[in-house]
């Protein structure tokens, strides 16, 4: 009994010493997706300050394929010392657990959330040829033609994807999918007008929005963007609770010392705080957000609970 004793407080001496001293060395931040898109960016913007923060060299290191689920396994499976974090989204940590039974991590039990970053509207919109310039003139639209309206996606399961099955449930009409190999390959056939609409991320398509190439509907977030305040938004569109955005956040493994997480969280809030930061976002149309370990967990855990219905309910499957 006492031998047990001692080792466990020579092994919470030597967590708490560790701690103390993190960190002595780089730590990384894993994108699981390739450099460029909008979670690189936010990883990047990040990094500087946050290094500063934390007294130590931010490295961001690239790990995509199989969207995104490759590098957020690389990260819930890494030695929880704090040298490794993750740029969690949306995307990898709710959509992909939703639609991929047996993925290598579980979002909930394998990371400890640290605060929630940005969040990025997607935006309803349309070929300037289709007749319907509101939501509800769309649905009435979609309804008189069912099957009939052809939507983009980025691919079979993309966030894209999944709002855009999530709309058609809440409003109760039938869009023919069309899956495309990334969002670029999408825009292009969008504003070639071989497809009729597409949920994409606000940031990628504002410059078509502004110079009219495709018209923006309504923005996918309970309240309008501040970025782009003149276009409503779903919810106050007809469609009630309807909310599909992309929200980033910074996870680490889930044995990782909690006197560390404490401090990268801390670190993190600082980041987020700053005026640079905010602005850095907002070019390319993203929100700061900040949060509590426990709120941003809670978010994880509502998402999921939304997708897993979604999914359930509707038979989507990776075409």
């Amino acid at each position: 009994m006492l031998r047990r004793t001692f080792n466990a407080l020579w092994l919470f001496a030597l967590a708490a010493s560790a701690a103390a001293a993190y960190p002595d060395r780089a730590v990384r931040i894993i994108v699981p997706y390739v450099p460029g898109g909008n979670i690189d960016i936010t990883a990047r913007t990040l990094a500087p300050a946050l290094g500063e923060y934390l007294g130590a060299q931010i490295v961001v290191e690239n790990r995509g394929g199989a969207g995104g689920t490759i590098g957020t396994e690389v990260a819930a499976k890494a030695a929880a010392d704090g040298y490794t974090l993750l740029l969690g989204s949306s995307g990898t940590l709710t959509n992909a657990p939703a639609l991929y039974p047996k993925l290598g991590y579980d979002p909930l039990k394998d990371f400890a959330a640290t605060s929630m970053t940005t969040v990025v509207p997607m935006v309803l919109e349309a070929h300037p040829s289709v007749p319907a310039k509101t939501v509800r003139e769309f649905i009435a639209l979609a309804k008189a033609r069912p099957d009939r309206i052809t939507m983009a996606s980025a691919g079979s399961g993309s966030s894209n994807h999944l709002a855009g099955a999530l709309f058609q449930k809440a409003s109760d009409t039938r869009l023919i999918h069309v899956p495309y190999k990334g969002s670029g390959a999408a825009l292009i056939d969008m504003m070639g007008g071989q497809v009729d609409v597409f949920f994409d991320q606000l940031s990628s398509s504002f410059g078509y929005l502004q110079s009219g190439k495709l018209r923006a509907i309504a923005v996918t977030t309970l309240k309008r963007s501040p970025y782009a305040p003149e276009i409503p938004t779903v919810n106050e569109s007809g469609v009630p609770g309807f909310d599909a955005s992309t929200v980033t956040g910074i996870v680490l493994p889930a044995a990782t010392p909690p006197e560390i997480t404490a401090k990268v969280h801390a670190a993190l809030l600082k980041v987020l705080r700053l005026k640079t930061t905010r602005d850095s976002f907002a070019r390319f149309g993203a929100e700061t957000l900040e949060s509590s370990p426990e709120e941003f967990t809670r978010f994880l855990r509502d998402d999921l609970t939304k997708w897993n219905k979604l999914v359930r309910e509707t038979g989507i499957k990776l075409e």
